[in-house]
């Protein structure tokens, strides 16, 4: 059903660019073990570990090659920096066959929906979803989708199904018109996902540097480096500690 691509996965009326901050760090590795690709059925036990090991450790040492040629700063106040880690992370994507965040999105909704038969537990689901990860509708949206399909379920007399395409072509003409109050436009979906990643990639860079800060902290408070001084994260070169 296309409700999802078009309501959900790459648009701000749940997701919006400002909410979609993961607190993880430059490439967690759980990324790795979720996206890694399934084991041939044929395989069991031993042989489907080793070949989920294996595929988990090509992602990560392509990654890590990426990562060890592009230099990335520390600096989650400077746009050209938070711009130069985005364009990092999504060659780190592109050459390890990764998911970004709105794909990931999509992937969950696909995968947590595909036997939902009717529409309502369909949006009760989408609705689950956000709440699990953290987003907030900020838009209003969800209760604008809930009350159209109210609307579509009051002139049919019954539940709406997703295989009814004729209640389908009602509500998704409902939500167009969601769309227009908003102000969403489905053609600029690959702009609001330029400033999803761009989102992401400034809390990340953020949280690298609490992170790298708080690391230098305390080893100054070590007598043997109490004379050094600290330097300044945007200073640091992450390709020498890899």
């Amino acid at each position: 059903m296309a409700l999802a691509s078009r309501i959900l996965s790459k648009s701000k009326q749940l997701y919006t660019i400002q909410t979609i901050l993961p607190k993880d760090n430059v490439i967690p590795a759980r990324y790795y073990v979720k996206e890694a690709a399934p084991a041939p059925k044929a395989l069991k036990g031993d042989e489907m570990l080793k070949g989920i090991f294996l595929d988990v450790k090509k992602k990560f040492e392509t990654a890590l090659g990426v990562l060890r040629q592009e230099k990335i700063t520390i600096a989650p106040e400077d746009p050209a920096a938070v711009q130069q880690y985005a364009n990092v992370m999504k060659t780190v994507r592109e050459k390890a066959d990764l998911f970004s965040e709105s794909q990931r999105i999509q992937y969950t909704i696909q995968t947590r929906t595909q036997n939902i038969q009717d529409a309502r537990t369909y949006l009760l689901t989408l609705k689950e979803i956000r709440l699990k990860r953290g987003l907030s509708d900020e838009l209003g949206a969800e209760a604008m989708m809930f009350d159209a399909l109210d609307k579509v379920e009051k002139q049919l007399k019954k539940p709406l199904m997703r295989n009814d395409n004729q209640g389908m072509s009602l509500l998704m003409a409902e939500f167009d018109k969601i769309n227009k109050k908003l102000g969403i436009n489905p053609n600029d979906l690959p702009k609001y996902e330029e400033q999803l990643e761009l989102k992401i990639a400034k809390a990340q860079l953020e949280e690298l540097k609490k992170e790298t800060t708080e690391a230098m902290e305390t080893q100054a408070k070590k007598e043997e480096f109490q004379d050094e001084q600290m330097v300044d994260p945007k200073s640091l070169d992450i390709r020498n500690f890899i």
